[in-house]
């Protein structure tokens, strides 16, 4: 068993119901209430610096440089397309890009930015993996319904599903089982809990999404 599929075990209930939520079922089917997508995007565009800052810093460790090209790859999609898709949708939605951040945001905000701080590459990896590879495991099985929906949840899919996104989540991946076999045991551990949290922060995330996130400065359709 792959490094990556033992840490995924240990988390899988939370796994299963955060890749299978009611949430993304209702997005992909374009059921999702408008107020409701606005405050999911709202919060989730608050992860972006942190996630830019964790994913600079993962490079900033990788071992060699072809082990970083990946990831600065991934980083100018981040900051390139996937910051675009928020700017457009904001505005179609005329909704606002600001908002404060809930608790389940700054969660999950916590945990980036200690992973950051940790200065260890397998920790910084551990919460990339759960953030990549859940969105792909709940986006891949819908790819082809994206071009029936308005841009605002169509491209939400594709950005995290095929080819392209499918290696991102396999490189990552494979960082976290290539440098798994060199940590002792203590270390394997800290791993081990950073990402069953990573993944019941998400779970939460998903589940504060469905109830409805507070929407910020929107303007009635």
């Amino acid at each position: 068993m792959r490094p990556t599929d033992h840490l995924k075990s240990l988390a899988a209930e939370d796994w299963q119901a955060a890749s299978t939520h009611a949430f993304t079922n209702a997005l992909v089917d374009g059921s999702i209430p408008r107020e409701r997508m606005v405050g999911y995007l709202q919060q989730d565009y608050l992860f972006i610096d942190g996630f830019v800052r964790l994913l600079a810093s993962a490079i900033a460790h990788a071992p060699t440089l072809a082990d970083s090209v990946p990831a600065a790859q991934f980083l100018a999609v981040i900051t390139g397309p996937e910051n675009t898709y928020f700017l457009r949708s904001f505005k179609e939605l005329s909704a606002e890009s600001d908002a404060l951040p809930e608790p389940q945001t700054l969660a999950f905000q916590q945990l980036m930015a200690d992973a950051r701080h940790s200065g260890r590459y397998e920790i910084m990896l551990a919460v990339l993996v759960v953030a990549e590879w859940i969105y792909l495991d709940w986006a891949s099985p819908f790819e082809d319904r994206a071009d029936e929906l308005p841009f605002w949840l169509g491209e939400w899919i594709t950005l995290h599903a095929g080819k392209g996104f499918e290696s991102v989540v396999e490189y990552l991946r494979g960082q976290l089982d290539q440098v798994w076999p060199t940590l002792d045991d203590a270390a394997k551990a800290e791993v081990e809990q950073t990402f069953q949290t990573a993944v019941r922060l998400e779970r939460d995330f998903f589940d504060a999404a469905w109830a409805g996130f507070p929407v910020a400065g929107m303007v009635p359709a």
